[in-house]
């Protein structure tokens, strides 16, 4: 039996950014089809969609209207657009705590960016993998602060990170040297959005797609790899 084609595929992406989830899941649904095919190894690479957001985050609505000049209407209907754009993707943006939800927030994500890279260090790509859907969830599902260390030590731990670990982590100056040079790197890379996914270091599928584009684009870089059975 051959065996499948193995890909690394870098994803340039911000926790605050819903269509990052989205394209994630697409591409999930892209591998699930291509199952004993290609098989990748996903990493995780820092993009900071607000990098001047203040420790206090902003409300979600208001930035929204804020940063792209949209009225309360505008932003009430895009978050209704995107809510059911992640349910046909596989994800759900709708609040799953107890109680009354508390207002949606964009925050800082630099700390949570140097704790992915711990993490994808210190114990691999599958554990980095787990710690950033974890970050989404908190982020959009439980609509946790995401930029508060107690918080992001927490949901390290809820995953099987080391917590002492990871709070070391968070006030790792290397840390932090790494995260802007690869923020620095996207930029080089004429990467301005995300998500941004570069396959093999070198093969840009830009923003969320279908899963059947993701497909198309894995087994034609397999194939020109020389990856392909």
């Amino acid at each position: 039996m051959t065996a499948p084609a193995r890909l690394t595929i870098d994803i340039w992406s911000d926790v605050m950014c819903p269509w990052c989830i989205i394209g994630y899941s697409q591409l999930q649904k892209a591998l699930a089809g291509l199952e004993g095919e290609i098989e990748a190894e996903v990493r995780w690479l820092p993009f900071e969609l607000n990098p001047d957001m203040p420790p206090e985050g902003e409300d979600s609505a208001a930035h929204v209207a804020r940063k792209y000049g949209r009225t309360a209407d505008q932003v009430a209907d895009g978050r209704s657009q995107m809510q059911a754009i992640g349910q046909r993707a596989g994800y759900s943006f709708a609040y799953s705590g107890t109680g009354e939800a508390p207002p949606a927030m964009m925050w800082n994500t630099f700390a949570a960016h140097k704790l992915l890279k711990w993490a994808l260090i210190e114990a691999g790509a599958e554990a980095q993998n787990r710690l950033k859907l974890a970050l989404f969830d908190a982020h959009f599902q439980q609509r946790r602060n995401v930029s508060d260390p107690d918080v992001l030590v927490d949901i390290a731990q809820g995953i099987g990170l080391d917590p002492v670990g990871a709070r070391a982590a968070l006030v790792d100056a290397a840390l932090g040297s790494i995260v802007r040079a690869e923020e620095a790197q996207a930029w080089d890379m004429n990467i301005s959005g995300v998500p941004a996914m570069v396959i093999q270091g070198k093969y840009l599928i830009p923003g969320a797609q279908e899963p059947e584009a993701y497909a198309n684009a894995l087994r034609r870089i397999s194939v020109k790899e020389g990856l392909a059975a």
